[in-house]
C-alpha cells in the first residue's frame, strides 16, 4: 500500500532528523572527546566505557524520537506530499481537486494531533484510510491527463466515424460478393474501434465526475471527524465511517480498472 511506504519512509526521516538534533550531536562528540582525552578517570574505568554510555544515551535518544506521535505524524505528512507531486498533474482541474484532498487530510492531522489515547489512535487509523483514498485519487488524475495528452486517441476519435461512414457507403453500392465481405469486415473493425474510443472517452468522463464527487464525500468525512466526541470510539458510528472511506476507495480502484481496460482495448484496435 502506498501508506506503508511513506509511513517506512517518514520513519526513516524521523531517525535522520533525530541523529541531526543538537542533543544527539552533542552525545556523539562528547563521547568521543572524553574517550579520546580523559581514557582513566577512574583506576577501574575502560576507555571503551564512554562509547558504551553514549551509545545507550543516543539509543534512548532515537526511542524517544520515534515514540514521539507529534514528530511522526508531521514526518508522515511531509513524506505523503512529496511522494503525491501534485506539480505533475497536468490537468488545472484535477490538480486543483488534489489540492483541496490534501487540504482536508492536513486537517484531519490536526484532529489527530488534538486528541490522545483511543480516540487519537481511531482518528489516526481513518486518516491512514484517507491517505490510501487520495492516492487512488492521484492515480485517477494521471490516467485523465494520459488520455488527454493521448494524441493519437483524439485523432482516431475524428477520423474512424468518417472512415466508418465511407465503408458503408462502398458497402452499399458495391455488388461484388467477395468485396462486400471484405468491407463488411473492415466496418465491424472500425465500429468496434469507435465503440471502444466511445468508451475510453466516457470513463475519462466518469472519472472527472468522481473526482468532484470524493471531494464532496472528503468534505463530509471531516466534517464527521470533527464531530466525533470520546464515546464515539469504539462505537459502530466510527466504525461506518471507516467503512464509507474503504467503499470509496474500492469505487476509485474499479474506475482506474475499468479505465485501464477501455485503453487497452482501444490500444489493440489501433
Amino acid at each position: 500500500m502506498a501508506q506503508n511506504e511513506v509511513r517506512q519512509r517518514a520513519t526513516g526521516a524521523v531517525l535522520v532528523n533525530a541523529l541531526l538534533r543538537w542533543e544527539s550531536i552533542l552525545t556523539i562528540v562528547l563521547s568521543i572527546v572524553l574517550f579520546l582525552a580523559f581514557p582513566f578517570p577512574f583506576p577501574w574505568w575502560q576507555p571503551f566505557f564512554w562509547l558504551i554510555g553514549g551509545a545507550i544515551a543516543e539509543g534512548a535518544l532515537l526511542v524517544t524520537a520515534l515514540s514521539d506521535p507529534e514528530a511522526a505524524a508531521q514526518a508522515i505528512a511531509r513524506e505523503f506530499e512529496a511522494k503525491f507531486d501534485l506539480r505533475a498533474v497536468k490537468s488545472a482541474v484535477s490538480r486543483e481537486r488534489l489540492e483541496r484532498a490534501v487540504e482536508y487530510r492536513r486537517s484531519m492531522m490536526k484532529l489527530v494531533g488534538q486528541s490522545s489515547g483511543a480516540m487519537r489512535v481511531q482518528l489516526q487509523e481513518t486518516v491512514n484510510d484517507v491517505s490510501d483514498w487520495i492516492a487512488h485519487m492521484y492515480n485517477l488524475a494521471l490516467h485523465v491527463d494520459g488520455f488527454e495528452s493521448n494524441r493519437l486517441v483524439d485523432e482516431d476519435r475524428r477520423a474512424v466515424p468518417q472512415q466508418l461512414e465511407k465503408v458503408k457507403v462502398r458497402l452499399a453500392r458495391e455488388a461484388d460478393a467477395a468485396v462486400r465481405q471484405d468491407l463488411q469486415e473492415q466496418m465491424d473493425k472500425l465500429q468496434l474501434q469507435l465503440t471502444n474510443l466511445n468508451a475510453t472517452a466516457n470513463s475519462v468522463k466518469r472519472a472527472e465526475i468522481q473526482l468532484d464527487s470524493t471531494l464532496s464525500s472528503l468534505g463530509t468525512i471531516y466534517a464527521q471527524m470533527s464531530r466525533l466526541g470520546t464515546k464515539d470510539v469504539d462505537s459502530s458510528r466510527a466504525q461506518r465511517l471507516r467503512l464509507e472511506i474503504q467503499d470509496e476507495v474500492a469505487g476509485l480502484q474499479d474506475t482506474i480498472e475499468a479505465m485501464n481496460e477501455v485503453q487497452a482495448q482501444s490500444l489493440q484496435l489501433s
